[in-house]
């Protein structure tokens, strides 16, 4: 991996005498001088540190593997996905979806280990576009991401509670399990929001205490996956048997009514939302410690392990769920819930269910944390109502009334359950569009726009940068067209797609608060290009960075 970012060996050989024992200096002054490189890394950017540095490489590590959750999101996606092409479809566009995703993610994180900031998206977006494009994109994608995550946090409360009521269906209780139901909204939404305010309450813990919430959700999503690998093929042995390999394998089928091409196509609508949402760990990289290094591989590692988890779970599940026709057939708001009452009996069913929910909670939980962060940065740029009071951080150095808006924006759209299931689950469709075609236009920008003015970061692609960037555009730009598509044909109101309705809407915004805020007001060219220097100055601001670390090391 080539360096030409904070040269932290420079920094500790001029600011810390090793002793004469060892040939290193010793742990406390490592991660002084570290903190101090961080910190200078920020300033340069033009931000000055507020935030606690409090978190590490599992932390940085666990915000993106609990945000992706793949367990939870394979469960999910698992009957789109087969209604749409069947099992082969499924599981060979799922490999398809890892190798493009991890490529995507690598240059994201590349990107990140270069501009490691709270709200790091819309940042990247902005520098990626240049002096001359820079604050149109940072603009654009700043509402699209905070429109991605927020609705993120509110559609995955939802599905926690949908695992819950799901127990209707097994337990036969005289009570409606139809969205189509207003009393059935009724429940659902006020378990939503209860679901939601626990996740809201957690995130005011301080980080000494919140570094739990990122061990505990990981365990979780652990816990689930061994759950399923070992338990169920157990329950599926004893009850209806294993498919065969072809079955398993080599099944089509089409629930969705779209011509054949297409309904295959549509497969990734399934298997593309799984590995979305990566720059989870980008947004608490102010957080992180050494974030040039530790934020990059949280980003990168924890795609790949999530990607690679992913397709051992939906090999485990063509082998052990039934037919689609049968799958479809138990009615039921997650139908896994009924599948596992099947196939663990109800104790173990119920167990099952329970670790479910808690672990989509600490998703939920975990998706706000990124959220939060997000809001942050925009609200410090100044550009949000009552930005003052929006950025302000508690003495511990977190961003708690970013997280209380983030409740109130997430609490009225979980609202929208009430009126419409399919007002909800419009809103919900919309929460992955953005991610995907955010990470799409800053590859672009940064393939076009910013090839040979953006720093080298320390973690580096080298070589395949250009070309994984070159590839992201094109599968980025297949996942936002995919994911604009009606999923049931023929199309009517009550199955379209308003997914690109939405994003419209949006788009239509941002373009709007691009126009009428005053470029000195943020994301000014200045900011934007005193951050992308020329190659023959990298060397000159390293330099600077470096002693001003040394500096501080012999005050």
């Amino acid at each position: 991996m080539s360096s030409t970012g904070l040269n932290i060996t420079a920094a500790q050989g001029a600011g810390a005498e090793p002793s004469k024992n060892s040939s290193s200096p010793d742990e406390d002054t490592k991660q002084q001088v570290v903190e101090s490189a961080d910190d200078l890394q920020l300033e340069s950017i033009g931000y000055k540190p507020v935030l606690h540095r409090t978190y590490g490489l599992i932390e940085n590590f666990s915000t993106t593997f609990a945000a992706l959750y793949f367990v939870g999101g394979v469960r999910v996606t698992f009957s789109t996905g087969i209604a749409a092409g069947g099992n082969l479809a499924y599981w060979t566009s799922y490999i398809i979806t890892c190798v493009f995703s991890f490529v995507t993610a690598a240059v994201i994180a590349e990107i990140c280990s270069a501009l490691p900031a709270a709200g790091s998206i819309y940042l990247w977006a902005a520098e990626a576009g240049g002096p001359k494009y820079g604050r149109l994109l940072g603009f654009v994608v700043a509402w699209w991401s905070t429109t991605a995550w927020t609705t993120f946090c509110a559609s995955n409360t939802q599905a926690a509670v949908n695992y819950m009521l799901s127990e209707i269906t097994v337990f036969n209780l005289d009570f409606p399990t139809d969205t189509s139901s207003v009393k059935f909204r009724a429940v659902q939404w006020i378990c939503t929001e209860v679901f939601l305010a626990l996740a809201i309450l957690v995130n005011f813990l301080p980080p000494r205490l919140f570094r739990y919430v990122f061990y505990l959700s990981s365990s979780f999503v652990l816990l689930d996956f061994l759950l399923n690998i070992i338990w169920l093929p157990i329950g599926t042995a004893n009850t209806w048997g294993f498919r065969t390999a072809n079955e398993a394998f080599m099944t089509t089928y089409n629930g969705t009514g779209a011509p054949a091409g297409w309904n295959w196509c549509l497969s990734y609508l399934a298997t593309a939302g799984i590995l979305i949402g990566f720059d989870a760990s980008g947004h608490v990289a102010e957080e992180t410690k050494n974030a040039s290094i530790n934020a990059a591989k949280g980003i990168f590692w924890s795609t790949v392990v999530s990607g690679i988890g992913g397709f051992i779970t939906i090999i485990l599940f063509l082998f052990c769920a039934p037919d689609a026709d049968t799958l479809f057939s138990f009615g039921s708001p997650q139908p896994f819930v009924p599948l596992y009452a099947v196939v663990l009996g109800q104790g173990g069913h119920v167990f099952m269910n329970v670790v479910c929910v808690i672990a989509l909670w600490f998703n939920t939980a975990i998706a706000i944390v990124a959220a939060s962060r997000l809001i942050f940065a925009v609200a410090r740029d100044g550009v949000l109502p009552y930005s003052s009071w929006v950025s302000k951080v508690s003495p511990e150095g977190q961003p708690r009334n970013a997280v209380l808006v983030i409740w109130g924006v997430s609490a009225l759209v979980t609202c929208t359950i009430l009126p419409s299931g399919v007002a909800f689950t419009s809103l919900i469709s919309a929460a992955g569009v953005p991610s995907a075609a955010a990470y799409g236009l800053i590859c672009f920008g940064r393939f076009f726009l910013t090839p040979k003015s953006f720093p080298t970061p320390k973690w580096s692609l080298g070589k395949l940068s250009r070309p994984f960037q070159f590839v992201s555009i094109f599968w980025n730009g297949w996942v936002v067209a995919v994911l604009f598509s009606p999923y049931e044909f023929p199309v009517t109101g009550t199955t379209l797609n308003y997914a690109p309705i939405i994003m419209a809407g949006v788009t239509i915004f941002a373009l709007l608060s691009w126009w009428f805020t005053p470029e000195d007001a943020w994301l000014s060219k200045k900011h934007i290009g005193h951050f992308l220097q020329p190659d023959t100055s990298e060397g000159e601001e390293i330099t600077g960075i470096s002693n001003d670390v040394a500096a501080r090391e012999q005050k």
